[in-house]
């Protein structure tokens, strides 16, 4: 067995050189590896959820992604905004939700992952929140990666929720490279953070035994540098080696992870 704990890392549906194929961005991949985990990219096949592949996984990570849910997911009508899908996506995701809840697996969700989680509860989305009156423009911004990815706006964390149990302080500033948001909140979750728009940007599931959060936007980029994404990943780590010791008891087990 490895001595890191498993984690699925769900995939998009894309064509590369004119074939289907299963993909995950690299940048989640090293996130998870540099705090001690094994990623395992999870194909969005229909079955994808079938047989016992779930009991083998320390953890799940819902990443983010330039395609969005498929609005009829939330009986929506479709924006113009909105031009980009993953089907294959959608269908994998909202049955890997519920089956990673039901046994307790550490959930991490990231910017789709956090609208996924949403809509999987029964939430609703705005296609284009940079048309919703009051709120801003949370698109990403001109420039290169790290402009991109650079902190944009600040968050409130609610207070005594699960994210500010991972993380002291009461707000923070995070990037912002999303078009869509929460509109309706999904039964049987809680807002853990909102952007000074009122915007929920962090959620979690409100029966979970364990760690089940939610943020939108993109902590994987150079978690190390930034206290919050550094507290989050720290948290989602611990809690899949909780659930790898939990499934292996392994006395006297040395854990090498740096963090």
């Amino acid at each position: 067995m490895s001595s890191r704990p498993l984690v699925g890392v769900i995939a998009c549906r894309r064509e590369v050189e004119g074939h289907p194929a299963h993909m995950v961005t690299d940048k989640y991949l090293a996130a998870l590896r540099e705090y001690g985990l094994a990623p395992v990219i999870l194909p969005v096949w229909e079955d994808a959820v079938a047989g016992d592949l779930p009991a083998h996984l320390d953890g799940l990570l819902l990443t983010g992604s330039y395609t969005n849910v498929e609005p009829g997911r939330y009986g929506a009508e479709r924006e113009p905004e909105n031009t980009r899908d993953d089907i294959h996506r959608d269908a994998a995701a909202l049955a890997w939700i519920p089956a990673a809840l039901d046994l307790g697996l550490p959930l991490f969700a990231i910017c789709r992952g956090f609208q996924e989680l949403n809509v999987a509860f029964g939430g609703t989305l705005h296609q284009a929140v940079q048309r919703v009156p009051g709120m801003l423009d949370h698109r990403e911004p001109e420039g290169d990666r790290e402009a991109k990815y650079a902190p944009s706006h600040a968050i409130t964390l609610a207070p005594g929720g699960r994210l500010a149990a991972l993380y002291p302080a009461s707000d923070s500033r995070v990037n912002s490279l999303h078009q869509q948001g929460i509109a309706t909140l999904g039964p049987g979750l809680d807002a853990e953070a909102h952007a000074p728009d009122g915007l929920i940007e962090a959620i979690s599931v409100r029966d979970a035994t364990g760690f089940a959060l939610a943020v939108q936007w993109h902590p994987e980029w150079q978690p190390r540098e930034h206290p919050l994404y550094d507290a989050l990943f720290r948290g989602f780590a611990e809690a899949c080696r909780r659930r790898q010791a939990a499934r292996h008891p392994q006395p006297g087990a040395v854990d090498h992870a740096d963090t």
